[in-house]
């Protein structure tokens, strides 16, 4: 396969369409932050190419057993409130009832371990094994030389050339290298129509200083591709308009900026002011655009035959001393929105999850074997995850079943999803992830938050540390004091970059501590990279007598942002 320069992957990703604020600091800047990682880097040295691996045995076998019937309760669940710290209000929220599609409505579940009889033992048994003997084998040159080859192609290649491959095929040309697959709007240059966005990431797993950067790409039927004129052709206008149309739609917003539209190209006077011109802005409109103007534009749903693809990768660093996405990927996620459900009948299937919940009752799911795991609120989600030798196979279906939880009923989510409510509003977001120069934006109607604190400032307020099992030293060093309150000044002024990406030092810690769990293939045991065993997490939970949070302590939270107008 062809090799391509180390050197063009992070020029590429460095680039940024947007303006940056004088007071940001510049990438170099915001490189080598301490004396610390000038020394690490000095020792590493980076390669001129990127490998690719070899494709491995694509479908695991099938255990007759299985370990974890509640591998839908995430490890996170089973964290020590220690009377005051929260940081479940992320996952488990209520709102106005029929507000939103959304009727799960289970912040109770801040203050109770509502668990069933199987889930009151903490199966994530990977948390409080010591991982530092396996860590000290790996030297930091592996860790550069792993993280920088490419498992994502050879696994597209795979997939093509498996005769009986009965699943989808996520493939976006050169994804492996970031930022350089998409245009400067987020669309994808192969033409396969996927467009990438600019979100920021939820607190606070898919921090990189917990041990992961990620991507996440949205596409859209063909006919939401197509312009209202005559020959409806593919038009790049018309898919934007709709993408924008879908992001007022999921945020609930009433208007939203856009990339320069010519209504010309539309055959279609978006704003109904009588002329046909190009514009920046538009209002929420009944339906959507052009050959899908049959569509009814449905607060917080997708449409039918929506797709994501999410790319969960190590925490990558370049030559400079830059933390971003390299190319070796942890796991691809694809889910695809193949059937509708409104929100009448979406109401009846959040109430017999709540019934069964209320029953102890273990969750069922449908496998459907290459196609993925049907989570019955009408996604099909697949997903691919390193094998030992580093290979992107096919999870098995108890490895499917840790993300079915999150994607299924919680809360907070909206119609099952998380990265697109979280995006850059409007024309700035339309660019692949960068969180250099990005505002620490507030959540949408704050409850509490009158000094529209930022988010990871008050989440880190909240919590009690950086994730949330308050085990990442190095937030608490640099952000907190030492009698564990938030050290706001060290905080203020700093984006998001500064706040949540790890020293090179603790990056290649973190992705050794992965690489361990990779070697062992234990999965089913948990996927956090903890630098030690977790020492604030219950290994049983005992309804009678396991402490539980004040309900004074629950937090209202939305997993929207309120961007300023610029968005950066």
């Amino acid at each position: 396969m062809k090799h391509i320069s180390l050197l063009i992957l992070f020029v590429l990703a460095a680039c940024d369409s947007h303006t940056q604020d004088n007071a940001i600091p510049t990438r170099q800047e915001q490189s080598l932050s301490s004396s610390t990682d000038t020394s690490v880097l000095k020792q590493l040295s980076f390669p001129k190419t990127i490998a690719t691996v070899t494709p491995g045995i694509l479908r695991p076998p099938q255990s007759d057993e299985l370990y974890n019937a509640e591998a839908v309760i995430p490890p996170q669940c089973y964290t020590k409130h220690e009377g005051q710290y929260n940081p479940c209000m992320t996952c488990h929220q209520s709102y106005p009832y029929r507000s939103r599609a959304n009727t799960m409505n289970d912040s109770n579940l801040q203050s109770v371990y509502a668990f069933s009889d199987l889930g009151l033992n903490n199966h994530w048994q990977n948390l409080f094994e010591d991982r530092r003997p396996k860590m000290a084998e790996i030297s930091d040159q592996q860790v550069i030389d792993y993280i920088y080859t490419d498992n994502y192609s050879p696994l597209i290649q795979q997939l093509k050339d498996t005769p009986d491959w009965q699943g989808p095929i996520p493939e976006i040309k050169n994804l492996h290298l970031g930022a350089a697959a998409f245009d400067e709007q987020g669309i994808a240059k192969d033409g396969s129509q996927w467009v990438a966005f600019n979100y920021k990431p939820l607190p606070s797993t898919f921090w990189p200083t917990n041990g992961s950067t990620d991507d996440v790409m949205v596409r859209l039927p063909t006919k939401f591709q197509q312009s209202a004129c005559e020959s409806s052709p593919v038009s790049r206008a018309a898919y934007l308009t709709n993408l924008s149309i879908l992001e007022m739609a999921i945020k609930d917003l009433s208007e939203i900026s856009v990339p320069d539209i010519d209504e010309n190209t539309l055959c279609q006077d978006l704003n109904q002011d009588g002329q046909m011109t190009v514009i920046q802005t538009i209002t929420r409109p009944s339906h959507y655009i052009g050959g899908a103007a049959d569509e009814t534009v449905n607060p917080m749903l997708y449409p039918l035959g929506s797709e994501f693809l999410h790319s969960v990768r190590y925490v990558g660093m370049d030559k400079a001393g830059t933390i971003g996405l390299p190319p070796r990927m942890k796991e691809l996620r694809y889910m695809r929105k193949f059937s509708y459900y409104d929100p009448n009948n979406l109401v009846s299937k959040y109430g017999n999850e709540y019934q069964e919940k209320v029953e102890g009752l273990l969750p069922q799911f449908i496998h459907r074997g290459d196609q993925g795991t049907d989570n019955s609120f009408g996604w099909m989600l697949l997903g691919f995850i390193e094998n030992k030798q580093g290979q992107l196979r096919k999870q098995s279906d108890e490895e499917q079943l840790f993300c079915m939880g999150c994607h299924t009923t919680i809360g907070s989510t909206i119609d099952q999803t998380f990265a697109f409510a979280r995006k850059v509003t409007g024309a700035a977001g339309w660019s692949y992830i960068d969180l250099i120069g990005m505002t620490d934006a507030p959540n949408v109607n704050a409850a509490g938050n009158t000094n529209s604190e930022g988010e990871i400032s008050h989440y880190l307020r909240t919590v009690g540390g950086g994730n949330e099992f308050r085990e990442n030293e190095e937030i608490r060093q640099r952000f907190f004091h030492t009698d564990g309150s938030l050290n706001t000044q060290a905080i203020q002024g700093l984006d998001v970059y500064q706040l949540i990406t790890p020293s090179l030092r603790r990056a290649l810690d973190l992705n050794k501590a992965y690489m361990t769990i990779v070697a062992d293939q234990d999965f089913i045991h948990g996927r956090d990279a903890n630098l030690k065993p977790v020492s604030n997490v219950h290994q049983d939970i005992d309804p009678e007598s396991t402490p539980v949070l004040p309900s004074d302590k629950t937090v209202q939270w939305d997993i929207r942002l309120q961007w300023p107008t610029q968005g950066k």
